[in-house]
Order: structure tokens, then C-alpha cells, then sequence
């Protein structure tokens, strides 16, 4: 649960446990280094998840106990990142009263994962029928009060999530991309409530804007150079001959929703040094995430970046761990300066 007294610092906001290392961990590890506040809210718990090894297959289909599993995954990843401040969005207060920000009631609820189904090569989408509780259909409103609460508590400097597409389509992803966002405009008492009256009583607590709303993507020429390269190297071809149900991606074909132009690129985050921190979080994922490596001959160079390691998710297609993170800020969030955001430097297309 959290730490009430800190403020200020990091707020990463995810849907699953493993997409806070996936998408944003060489950032989170960087700033606990930095001896910098850092906060993880997760909105379910991946009771849907596809189950990679064989032996834990079992797990698969199996709410409840894939949801324990991927809680205690989700710790040890924290524990390797360095973050030591978490909460799932159900367990967050939610504000009492229409378009209220700032009491102390709490509604007991269950946020879980929705599912999810591959549409294509990296493209995911959704299931035709939704489990009991699914993420995507509790109102935005709803879920946004919460994390609106902690966001006027905690004061955070910056909050990261995905960009508008959820990073590869999931839509637990779309949707913590949506609740994120009414979150940071109920907080800063813009837009008002869910009934159109600003949020807030005398005892709220006061309003407040985030200083910085990041969205975490990839440039699409350095994912394109990446693909490129990775069959060539010899330790994934290594990899790719030991398990035959390993792939590479086309270099040339379609790239989901977080490869973005270099113009929209506004900072970057050198993850170099972090990369063993990443790498640890990324193991702990046994059900989630295979084929975890450190490159043994150092970091690849490619477009714009290098290539520190790979791993695979449950579509077994080999994808690079790079030695910097990309964010774009959110539209209405382009400070002209980022004094004391640092490790964060701006991009330079």
C-alpha cells in the first residue's frame, strides 16, 4: 500500500502486472537509483494472461490462481526495479459523491484483467466475451476518482502511461491510457465532475496539475533498424535454433500504436545503466515473458539506439530490449522546461 507522506516524484499507471517493466521500467529503475519518489498503480491483476511454460499451463483460464501468481511476479519485478511503492487501482480510495475529489469513503470493488486476443503480428484486441469485472467496462469516471484522489495527495511530478492506443492494442491498455488522463483533469479541477459540477468540497483535498504527462512510445525507424538486425545476431540465432517457435518480426510490416515518428518524440532516458535491473524485473515474469537476455557481447548498435538484450511475450516473437526509453508528452502537457525532472533529458529529433 502506499506511502502516504511521500510526494512528488514518479506516478507510472499500468494495466497489468509486467507492463510497468515492459513499457516504462528502464524509467522507474533510473529514478529509484536517483533516490527519486517513484509509484506504481496497477489496474488488474492479468487474470486472463496467456501462460508461456508448459508447467504452469495450468494456470491458464484459472482466475484466481493466475492472479496470485502474477501478484507475487509483480512484487519480485519491483523488488528488481528498485520500487518499493505500489498499489492496484481497486484498493484506492474512491471519492463519495458526483464529481467529488477528496473524501475518505471507500467503495469495495474488483478491477479485472479484461482479456485480450492477437490480431496480427504485435497487434492485440479484444475478446468477444467479456470476464465478470473487466477493466474496460467500469466507467471512466469511476476508476479516474481514484487515481485522481492520489494524484491531488501524492502531488507526483510526473505521471507516465501508455499513449492513446495502449501501446500494441490491448484494451485494458486503451482504457488506463483514458482513465489516466480524466484523472489528471479531475485533479487539476479541470472538466468537472461526472455530473458537470467542479470537483471538490471545502474539505478536498486541494487541486492540483501535474507538471508533466508522459506517454510511453518507441520511435518507429529505431523499431524497424531493430528488427533488421536481430536475426543476425548470433546469440538470437542462438535462441531461434534452440526453440523453433521463436520468430523475429518483418522489419517491413505493420508496427502497433507506440511506434511513433522521431518528431514526436519529447524525451528520452538513457536505461543503460539500469538494464540488469530491467532484465531481473522481466524474469520474474515466468508466466508472462521468456527468452530473457542480456546481450553477451555488449549493445548492439542500430538507428538511433542498441540493442541491450531480448525477451519474448506469448505470441513468440523475439522483441529487443533497448538501452533508452522513449516517452512523447501528453497533448496539453509541453512544459518549455523540465527543471528537476531529471534523469529526463529532452529528445532531439
Amino acid at each position: 500500500m502506499p506511502d502516504s507522506g511521500r510526494t512528488g516524484g514518479l506516478l507510472a499507471v499500468h494495466a497489468h502486472p509486467d507492463d510497468e517493466t515492459l513499457s516504462t521500467g528502464g524509467l522507474l529503475a533510473t529514478w529509484a537509483r536517483c533516490a527519486r519518489p517513484v509509484m506504481v498503480v496497477t489496474c488488474t491483476r492479468g487474470e486472463q494472461g496467456e501462460v508461456i511454460p508448459a508447467e504452469l499451463a495450468h494456470l491458464e483460464g484459472e482466475a484466481l490462481a493466475l492472479a496470485t501468481q502474477r501478484e507475487q511476479e509483480l512484487t519480485e519485478a519491483l523488488t528488481a526495479l528498485g520500487v518499493v511503492d505500489h498499489s492496484y487501482l481497486d484498493q484506492l480510495v474512491e471519492p463519495m459523491g458526483e464529481g467529488v475529489v477528496g473524501r475518505t469513503e471507500a467503495v469495495q470493488v474488483a478491477y479485472r484483467d479484461s482479456g485480450m486476443a492477437w490480431r496480427g503480428a504485435g497487434l492485440a484486441g479484444g475478446v468477444a466475451e467479456l470476464p465478470p469485472g473487466a477493466f474496460v467496462a467500469v466507467p471512466i469516471d469511476e476508476a479516474a476518482r481514484r487515481l485522481a484522489a492520489l494524484i491531488r495527495g501524492r502531488r507526483p511530478d510526473v505521471v507516465v502511461t501508455y499513449e492513446p492506443g495502449g501501446g500494441y492494442g490491448h484494451p485494458d491498455h486503451v482504457h488506463a491510457h483514458l482513465v489516466t488522463m480524466r484523472a489528471v483533469e479531475l485533479a487539476a479541477g479541470e472538466g468537472g465532475g461526472v455530473d458537470g459540477r467542479a470537483c471538490g468540497p471545502e474539505d478536498a483535498l486541494p487541486a492540483f496539475r501535474v507538471p508533466l504527462v508522459l506517454w510511453a512510445v518507441q520511435p518507429e525507424a529505431t523499431m524497424r533498424s531493430a528488427l533488421s538486425v536481430l536475426p543476425g545476431l548470433p546469440w538470437v540465432r542462438a535462441l531461434l535454433e534452440a526453440d523453433r517457435g521463436l520468430t523475429v518480426f518483418s522489419p517491413t510490416g505493420p508496427l502497433p500504436s507506440m511506434a511513433v515518428p522521431d518528431a514526436w518524440l519529447d524525451h528520452v532516458v538513457d536505461t543503460s545503466a539500469v538494464t540488469p535491473d530491467v532484465v531481473g524485473a522481466l524474469r520474474a515474469y515466468v508466466t508472462q515473458v521468456g527468452a530473457v537476455t542480456i546481450a553477451p557481447e555488449g549493445p548492439a548498435p542500430v538507428q538511433g539506439a542498441a540493442i541491450s538484450g531480448c525477451y519474448a511475450l506469448s505470441n513468440h516473437a523475439v522483441a529487443p530490449i533497448f538501452d533508452r526509453e522513449w516517452y512523447r508528452a501528453a497533448t496539453g502537457w509541453r512544459p518549455e522546461a523540465v527543471d528537476g525532472l531529471l534523469p529526463m533529458t529532452p529528445q532531439v529529433a
